[in-house]
């Protein structure tokens, strides 16, 4: 194409309908709502268990000389109690 490449096209394609004006329209984002608070303690309750998962490679990991994969298993453990707070705080 020549044109400038914004995705409106200016004129049909050959042998084909215009797209609909709905095409071309801004997406609006829908109405977040805030998660139930049993989903909330049961997503937190699965990052617990997870994150104590991880800390058990990290520490298993620790004793058997294997540094680097202790230090994976304490990031994971730490980023997944970070994401099941935010899960209670936020929703």
């Amino acid at each position: 194409m020549t044109g400038p490449d914004d995705g409106l096209a200016e004129t049909p394609p050959a042998g084909g309908e215009p797209p609909p004006a709905s095409a071309n329209a801004p997406v609006t984002e829908a109405i977040r709502e805030p998660r139930p608070w049993i989903e909330r303690i049961g997503l937190a309750g699965i990052a617990i268990v997870m994150a104590g998962l991880f800390g058990t490679v990290g520490v298993a990991a620790w004793y058997g000389g294997e540094v680097f994969l202790a230090a994976m298993g304490a990031i994971g453990c730490l980023m997944t109690l970070w994401v099941g707070a935010l899960t209670v705080i936020r929703g």
